[in-house]
């Protein structure tokens, strides 16, 4: 892929993390060396439009993120969605990162299978591609097709190859990664009913959810 003189690359990658784990992670990490991104930003959600309220606090969430990648300097975390007294709206997100950066620029909203395919129900979801490229994260395994309303935008915008992206936004590759098996959803089932979660979040995570008791039944 060829970068402009000074032109920095960077990836962004929001959810919840209730709580993060390995497959975030993984997967993020995994991006940043493929395209050789100067850093990618995990972005907490506050108060996720499309998605059930979070079990833990947005500053339980904020914390364990941070311990996650305290020891990887190419991820970083970005808490920009909390600091917002609104819901979380991705257009705002790339909004506001992108009045701090240079017009060359590039920026990546990295999202999996099933959120790219819910894109319609989003919120000036036609608008994204206008401030970053889109990169789909998907698993062999996802073999559904992308529903009517993004197809047009598919055959004008799509790239085959996630490292042939140019410009600062405005196109959407596919980054095809081997699932791990590991979900934030299992991860609180495991937790709640008293069963380990060790190597599927990491240790410092983990000795933060025990030290503060979360996802126990009692929450």
């Amino acid at each position: 892929m060829t970068r402009r003189s000074g032109a920095r690359r960077i990836g962004i990658l929001g959810g919840t993390f209730d709580p993060v784990h390995i497959g975030h992670l993984r997967g993020a990490l995994e991006v940043t060396e493929m395209l050789a991104l100067d850093e990618l930003r995990l972005v907490p959600n506050a108060r996720p439009p499309h998605r059930d309220t979070p079990h833990s606090s947005s500053q339980d969430r904020l914390a364990m993120v941070r311990l996650a990648v305290q020891d990887v300097p190419q991820l970083k975390v970005d808490a920009r969605e909390l600091e917002r007294d609104r819901p979380s709206y991705t257009i705002d997100t790339l909004e506001s990162l992108r009045a701090e950066l240079a017009a060359d620029d590039q920026l990546f909203l990295l999202m999996g299978w099933d959120a790219f395919c819910g894109l319609p129900g989003w919120h000036r979801w036609e608008e994204l591609l206008e401030h970053c490229h889109i990169l789909v994260l998907q698993r062999p395994d996802a073999g559904s097709e992308a529903p009517e309303a993004l197809r047009d935008m598919l055959a004008a915008r799509s790239v085959a190859d996630p490292q042939a992206l140019e410009g600062s936004c405005g196109q959407i590759s596919f980054v095809w990664q081997a699932p791990l098996g590991v979900s934030a959803t299992r991860i609180r089932q495991s937790l709640a009913s008293g069963r380990s979660v060790r190597f599927l979040v990491p240790d410092a995570v983990l000795a933060y959810i025990n030290a503060h008791g979360l996802y126990r039944a009692s929450n």
